[in-house]
């Protein structure tokens, strides 16, 4: 199963607590949203879980595999963790065509050629890029870009994937079509998704349960039609009416 627990997780820079003793269980095959405002602890909830960043305190377990815990100095690095990322600004290797962008995460895994050819071919499948292989990235428009960074994230087939604001670059007809497209394929794989967004119309589209947070806490958590009708705090009320 690829739960994630997240039992007491603090992160402070010096003085100022950017996030506010965070938890929560991820159930295995779900779509989580963490939704608020700017600065409100999200993106960095996400890159704790990723391992990209450290946190000050607390528990974070996948797959009933810890990877870090405070108490006892465990810090598991993000390429052992099986957490695949994809970032707001895609991250796509210019210098690389399309199949290497995709590759490199089975590469440095040394996997042998047939295995990464298998496994590229199927992903980029998954995700519509059949035949553009060998396109650069500057041959590619934004969306066919956003789709490579989460090929690459896929490829490996993790047991967790994190997205950090994915669509907020794209225009909105295409940030749509790729809304439906994420949730598909997240529901094909079956795989464990947290997903970083300030946009509440992803986040009410594609959650099974979201996060709302503000200012290092976490003012609710439900599926987006307890949030909608339900809202537990003033702050929630008026961030959703707003």
């Amino acid at each position: 199963m690829s739960e994630i627990r997240i039992k007491n997780l603090n992160k402070y820079y010096g003085q100022l607590q950017v996030v506010n003793n965070f938890n929560i269980t991820v159930k295995d095959g779900e779509f989580l949203a963490l939704l608020g405002p700017s600065g409100c602890g999200k993106t960095t909830s996400l890159r704790m879980i990723a391992g990209l960043e450290e946190p000050s305190s607390g528990l974070i377990q996948i797959d009933n595999d810890t990877v870090y815990d405070s108490s006892e100095n465990i810090n598991t690095p993000p390429e052992k963790r099986s957490v695949g990322m994809v970032f707001q600004s895609y991250a796509v290797w210019p210098h690389m065509n399309v199949y290497d962008n995709v590759a490199y995460p089975l590469k440095i895994r040394n996997l042998n050629k047939d295995e990464i050819e298998t496994a590229v071919s199927k992903v980029l499948h998954t995700v519509e890029l059949e035949g553009l292989e060998k396109r650069m990235p500057n041959q590619l428009s934004g969306g066919q870009q956003q789709r490579v960074a989460l090929a690459r994230g896929l490829v490996m087939e993790p047991k967790v994937l994190c997205l950090d604001e994915p669509l907020s670059n794209l225009d909105a007809k295409l940030r749509a079509k790729m809304r439906k497209d994420i949730r598909e394929i997240q529901q094909k794989f079956g795989i464990t998704v947290v997903y970083v967004t300030h946009d509440q119309i992803e986040a009410f589209e594609m959650s099974d349960r979201m996060v709302i947070m503000n200012q290092g806490l976490v003012e609710q958590v439900g599926s987006p039609e307890e949030v909608r009708e339900s809202p537990k705090t003033e702050f929630v009320a008026e961030f959703i009416d707003g």
